[in-house]
């Protein structure tokens, strides 16, 4: 786990020596990849190290899962750090803790999971000399002082900032036997992703970890626990479930219960395939066929009717004493919490997804960064089409158009679908890096704001109650310039002006403000400003005849005016400002 750009997917690649990440969007890992390394792997890894550290190893394998790092990304984390009996969190050596990893580290604290601190890009370090796969300790016997002296520095700067998140940490091979039996205590490793330094170190701290405070929860149970990690096709295979088992068997011939978005749905597993070892699911290579497999392992489902399944959903199997209906509602309850999140009232968006926890962290969003949030009418994993856009459309003839929007995170979108979104209106935003989606609708967003408010400033009047100052009366006709004291709220140029004591007598519209021989747009309470009044539809209005200082004048509010100050401008007023709109209702009979 950690922030973008740590270097966690090629701290994995130099583990099993394939290259992942350039086949990744921005080189950034979206989905929740899964990786098993068998034992024998583990040893070959831990080799030389083993030479001097005379640690056995009992551990069957392990499986390792790849998270994303972005902010956005917290359910996608999530739902990994939930199938994570132990997890390494990557810090940039070079850039310390930043957003994302503190946000991983108290993920990691909350749920109680034990954890690594992988101290990457040690290569970075000035004039750092390498040695190419070793452990850490030998590498640093090789470095000069000087690149010592600016590793020990970064690596004491991050201790520091660990501290400051309420963890204590320490270079792991520094640890004493108290630190090591102390929970709350972190072992840091120095690592280089590119060159391999360190990654012998990880693996055979991960294994210790495992084996010394872990192996009572590392026990195996026959209680089938398995996520749904990808949906897509293969070639002479046709269409295929990436299922990562944690405990329990899954069987040829088994009735597996997966979710959709139409409904659970039973099907027949017809083939179980595993990639070879150290290989990961993601990746196209010859596979292995099971009549049967045991957790914990990604496995490959084979079986008609896949082609709806929800990445991130839960798998269960229908047994000889199980209930089919009780097995559906249990695979369903996922996808029926994000239902019940959506917009009650049938107005928002459509937010549409490759997984689960895509979706998750898109409704995340759209309810807790947008002010005011964004409600979602409508959800859907996978591809873009045609039906979909003419289901939001009908934003349009609610009277929502900002809603006839579709957000697309990593998925297709038909021609077809292009196309009939420009016929009837619809905006498609699409992206394959989740974060840079959001940016794209939180810059529609501001547009769609400010042309907002641009509309609404013709009719938004700001509450004000101003009084004359009659040593200051530059023209007394049409238009009316004069000088004046703003007694309550914000003056405004294009305020309606009138004086209710004489009937609500009409006394023009305020063009220009001006202070200090400078125009402005606005005057608050307590400022003098000069003011000039025209008042179009009756010019013949005078100062001296038909009001004078010792009238107030007050804005003119209106039912239409207040609603767009509270739609459009609600933060440029302040309690007290909205206290004279509610006095200025009373003086003007506003229901």
């Amino acid at each position: 786990m950690g922030h973008v750009d740590t270097g966690k997917t090629k701290l994995l690649d130099k583990i099993r020596k394939t290259n992942v990440q350039e086949g990744e969007a921005g080189g950034i890992t979206q989905q929740i990849g899964a990786t098993y390394f068998e034992k024998s792997t583990l040893l070959t890894q831990t080799a030389k190290l083993n030479e001097t550290e005379k640690f056995d190893l009992t551990l069957p394998g392990m499986l390792v899962i790849d998270t994303p790092g972005h902010e956005s990304f917290t359910n996608l984390r999530s739902r990994g750090s939930s199938l994570c009996d132990v997890a390494i969190l990557v810090v940039d050596l070079m850039h310390g803790l930043e957003q994302q990893t503190i946000e991983s580290l108290h993920m990691l604290k909350n749920r109680g999971t034990p954890f690594v601190v992988a101290l990457n890009k040690v290569d970075r370090c000035y004039a750092w000399k390498t040695c190419k796969d070793t452990p850490i300790r030998d590498a640093l016997k090789e470095q000069s002082d000087g690149t010592l002296n600016e590793f020990r520095s970064r690596a004491s700067d991050a201790k520091l900032q660990l501290q400051e998140q309420g963890v204590n940490s320490n270079i792991y091979w520094e640890m004493g036997d108290d630190d090591w039996e102390n929970s709350d205590f972190v072992p840091l490793v120095p690592t280089s992703a590119v060159t391999g330094e360190g990654v012998q170190d990880i693996l055979m701290l991960l294994c210790q970890i495992a084996q010394r405070k872990l192996w009572s929860q590392l026990m195996w149970c026959a209680n089938l626990q398995a996520t749904v990690l990808e949906v897509k096709a293969i070639d002479g295979l046709g269409m295929t479930v990436d299922v990562l088992v944690v405990n329990g068997y899954l069987r040829e011939g088994d009735r597996a219960v997966f979710c959709t978005l139409d409904g659970p749905i039973v099907a027949e597993i017809r083939g179980l395939l595993t990639p070879p070892p150290s290989r990961e699911m993601r990746i196209k290579s010859e596979y292995i066929h099971h009549k049967e497999i045991k957790g914990a392992l990604g496995v490959k489902v084979i079986g008609n009717g896949l082609e709806k399944v929800m990445a991130g959903t839960s798998v269960l199997v229908v047994g000889p004493d199980d209930e089919v209906e009780d097995i559906k509602a249990e695979v369903m309850s996922d996808l029926t919490k994000l239902q019940d999140k959506l917009s009650t009232d049938k107005k928002g968006v459509m937010v549409q997804a490759s997984t689960l926890g895509a979706l998750e962290a898109l409704l995340q969003f759209l309810r807790e960064e947008t002010k005011p949030p964004i409600p979602v009418s409508a959800i859907g994993i996978g591809t873009i089409h045609k039906r979909d856009v003419t289901k939001i459309s009908i934003m349009n003839e609610k009277g929502c158009p900002e809603y006839a929007t579709i957000l697309a995170f990593d998925v297709p979108v038909e021609r077809e679908a292009r196309e009939q979104a420009e016929e009837v209106n619809v905006r498609i935003f699409t992206a394959d890096i989740i974060y840079h989606l959001f940016d794209q609708f939180t810059r529609f967003m501001e547009q769609l704001t400010e042309k907002r408010r641009e509309d609404a400033a013709a009719i938004a009047v700001f509450p004000s109650i101003i009084k004359i100052l009659p040593q200051h009366v530059f023209n007394q006709k049409d238009p009316i310039i004069v000088g004046v004291e703003v007694v309550e709220g914000i003056l405004k140029v294009g305020t309606p002006l009138c004086v209710p004591a004489l009937g609500g007598l009409t006394v023009g519209t305020v063009t220009s403000i001006e202070s200090n021989g400078r125009e402005q747009e606005t005057a608050k309470k307590g400022s003098s400003v000069a003011i000039k009044i025209v008042n179009e539809s009756n010019p013949t209005i005078t100062y001296g005849r038909q009001f004078d200082a010792s009238h107030s004048l007050y804005s003119h509010l209106s039912r239409a005016s207040i609603d767009a100050l509270k739609l459009h401008f609600k933060e440029k007023l302040e309690t007290e400002d909205w206290r004279l709109v509610v006095k200025l209702k009373k003086v003007f009979n506003i229901i």
